[in-house]
């Protein structure tokens, strides 16, 4: 199962994010609709299935305690991981601590698909962000090629 592409969501009152109903039947059939939400560095919440999480999970724990690197890491994506399970309707229940960190407080939120996992950003930020990434992207075209090496879009 990858994820990908955008999807503009809405999100009630009461910090319910409707997943879109293309994801929904793959995401009751690989975790039964259970999901982890976490913080990230750019100002988005991370959300996988638990299926997924898991094995991340697993490698930050494992992570050197003595590494200060390490423990904000651990801080920031084990300490704000919250198990969240999608209802029959498919939404999910944001925590407020995260909805209050990543913005995501206002009706329209863009749910981004990463392949095994989603960002879900404030619209507005979103659009600052990724307007800044494209502008940025094409400033550094070269550093670009070199990332990604043989692969030609």
């Amino acid at each position: 199962m990858t994820f990908r592409g955008i999807s503009v969501v809405g999100v009630d009152d009461k910090g319910r994010v409707a997943i879109p109903s293309k994801y929904r039947n793959d995401l009751i059939k690989c975790c039964r609709g259970e999901l982890i939400v976490t913080a990230d560095s750019e100002g988005c919440l991370l959300i996988y299935p638990a299926t997924e999480w898991a094995p991340i999970e697993n490698q930050l724990l494992n992570l050197p305690s003595m590494s200060r690197q390490a423990r904000l890491i651990q801080r920031m994506l084990i300490g704000h991981a919250t198990e969240c399970v999608m209802d029959k309707q498919g939404r999910l229940l944001l925590p407020s601590v995260l909805r209050k960190m990543s913005g995501v407080l206002n009706r329209q939120a863009v749910l981004l698909g990463q392949g095994k996992r989603f960002e879900l950003w404030d619209e507005q930020k979103w659009e600052q962000s990724s307007n800044a990434w494209m502008a940025k992207a094409k400033a550094n075209e070269s550093d670009l090629n070199e990332v990604l090496g043989d692969i030609r879009l």
